[in-house]
Parts: structure tokens; C-alpha cells; sequence
């Protein structure tokens, strides 16, 4: 049974940029976590050109009252700078979005969770939906500000979006980590739908488990170098999610109303997993983390990975 209208054209994406950013203080007293640079390209323009891609002609983004009142006016799309600044850089780069795209932006009152971040967008909402969290960058490609814009963003939306117009199932992003990092995430089990090669599905979804409770049958064949998937931040959810977030209240289930919603559609449907790990991911929810992140980066990239090694090398010396 398929979840949502089967091969129903995916044009609304979700970022999630409510939260607090409490793990970022003192970083984010004044920048919202979300529009932190992976270098020199905020996390925000990385996702919103990553939804675009994927075909997303509507972008809404849930922010919390705070962090509406510090970005308000870059989202109504007002000019800040001329065409004489950074002529080395395309106007893209400077901007949220492009003409072809709309962004709608929202305030959750409260923060209350994934599902209910998701929720304050859901009225103008029709057909299946993306959904990126604001604090997870993923990426194949790595690139400078002059290669900005969708054509060059992350294909991470994209294979959700190519995998569901296959099946017509919700989808869910995996990434997989070692044994020390699972207690951080939401942690995965899959199976083959069928014979081997077919599509992966997701069995069960254990939220923050120490190495003991991890699920046990995650692995499949030879599909990562390690051991454990989570999900990184990246779904695909079904014209009905409102309704079947009725069936969860974040009165009883509160911040893992998501999980809820995602064992409904396991149990009343099926979850397809997509997994992501060509990619890179980062992770902007704790400095540490975040500090990993931009080494990471910047050693991948062309422009300046050379003289960025230069420096390290020298520096450990």
C-alpha cells in the first residue's frame, strides 16, 4: 500500500530552521544556526539551492520569532548589494533563492519538534513533500561561491525525489556513522523489498540508542564502510502526513512526533530508505562538530584545499 498519490509531482519543500541553536551558544546570539558559513556559503543558501534542484518551485521555511526578526528583510528580497560588489562572484551567491522560486517563510511560536515544525507549513501544502533539516549540509560536490546556485547544489533532495517518483513511497535520507555517534541520531534498520538489488526499506527507527540497542539487520550487503544508518535529515513525506499527524499529538508524543509519524508509515505502509553515504555530511548542531565540518570542506575544495594543507601541516608540525 503506498502512502500519498504514487508519481504525484513533488514541487513544496520544508526547511526547519525553529529550533534554538542552544548547542551553537555563544555562536548563535546573533546568526541563527542555519545561516552559519560552511566556509563562506551559509548553510541556508546551500539547502534552499539543494530543494531547488529537486525540483522545488516552493520553499517554506519555519523559523522561530527571533530568527524572523534577523532575517526578515533578506527574505522579502531586498537588494543589500549592488551589482558593483563581488563582481568575481554570480549575483546567486548573494541571495536566497532565485526568480523561479518561491520562499514563504513561518514562525513556530514554540519549539516543539521536527513534526511540529512541520506542521505550521502543512496548510499550504498540496501533493507529497521535501523535508530538509536547516542544520544538516550534505554534499558530493565541493565548491567555491562562485559555483553557487541549484545547477552546482547537493543532490540529496534529488535522489529522494527520483526514488519516490520510482515507487511512489515516502522516503527517509540515511547516512551511516560508527558505533561512538549513534547516541546523537535517529538510528535505522533496513531490508531488501526483494530479491537483492531492489529497493531498501525501512524496518524500525530508534531514536538515540546507546551501542546495545542499535537495530541488528541495518547492514546490507556491502553498501557502507560503516556500520550503523541514521537519518540525516532528509525526507520525502506523502500528501497525507496532516492527517496522519492527527493520529500523534505533540501533547502526548511531543518531540518524537516525527519518529511516531515514520513508524505509522512502516507499519501502515511502507518507508523507503535512501541512502546517501557518497555524500558528505555536516553538521552544524554542536561547534566541535561544526569545526570538523569546515576543515572537511575546505580540504576538498580546489580552490583552497592547497594552501589550507599547507597550513595544517605546518601548524601540527
Amino acid at each position: 500500500m503506498h502512502l500519498g498519490t504514487a508519481m504525484a509531482r513533488v514541487r513544496d519543500a520544508i526547511i526547519l530552521a525553529g529550533g534554538m541553536g542552544t548547542r551553537m551558544l555563544p555562536a548563535s546570539l546573533y546568526m541563527p544556526k542555519e545561516t552559519m558559513p560552511l566556509i563562506d556559503t551559509p548553510i541556508l543558501n546551500h539547502l534552499v539551492w539543494e530543494a531547488t534542484k529537486a525540483g522545488a518551485t516552493r520553499i517554506h521555511l519555519v523559523l522561530s520569532e527571533r530568527k524572523m526578526d534577523i532575517l526578515g528583510n533578506f527574505l522579502k528580497g531586498e537588494v543589500i548589494f549592488d551589482e558593483g560588489v563581488r563582481v568575481d562572484l554570480p549575483r546567486v551567491a548573494l541571495s536566497v533563492g532565485s526568480e523561479d522560486v518561491e520562499i514563504i517563510p513561518y514562525i513556530q511560536e514554540s519549539p516543539g519538534g521536527v513534526a511540529d515544525a512541520i506542521s505550521v507549513a502543512l496548510t499550504d501544502i498540496e501533493g507529497p513533500f521535501l523535508v530538509l533539516l536547516g542544520d544538516m549540509v550534505l554534499i558530493e560536490e565541493h565548491f567555491g561561491p562562485e559555483f553557487s546556485g541549484p545547477e552546482n547544489a547537493s543532490s540529496a533532495s534529488l535522489e529522494l525525489v527520483i526514488a519516490y517518483e520510482k515507487s511512489g513511497l515516502p522516503c527517509v535520507g540515511l547516512w551511516s556513522v560508527e558505533n561512538e555517534e549513534v547516541s546523537n541520531y535517529g538510528v535505522v534498520g533496513i531490508r531488501e523489498s526483494g530479491e537483492p538489488g531492489t529497493i531498501k526499506l525501512v524496518n524500525e527507527i530508534v531514536e538515540k540508542p546507546s551501542k546495545n540497542e542499535v537495530p541488528s539487520n541495518f547492514r546490507i550487503g556491502e553498501v557502507s564502510s560503516r556500520s550503523n544508518f541514521i537519518l540525516c535529515g532528509r525526507y520525502l513525506l506523502p500528501e497525507n502526513t496532516s492527517q496522519i499527524l492527527e493520529e500523534y499529538p505533540t501533547s502526548r508524543f511531543g518531540e518524537l512526533q516525527s519518529i511516531s509519524m515514520l513508524d505509522h508509515m512502516i507499519k501502515n505502509g511502507q518507508l523507503e530508505a535512501v541512502i546517501l553515504d557518497h555524500m558528505e555530511m555536516y553538521d552544524s548542531g554542536d561547534p566541535f562538530s561544526w569545526l570538523k565540518s569546515q576543515i572537511d570542506h575546505g580540504l576538498r575544495r580546489e580552490d583552497i584545499s592547497e594552501g589550507l594543507l599547507a597550513w595544517l601541516s605546518d601548524r601540527l608540525a
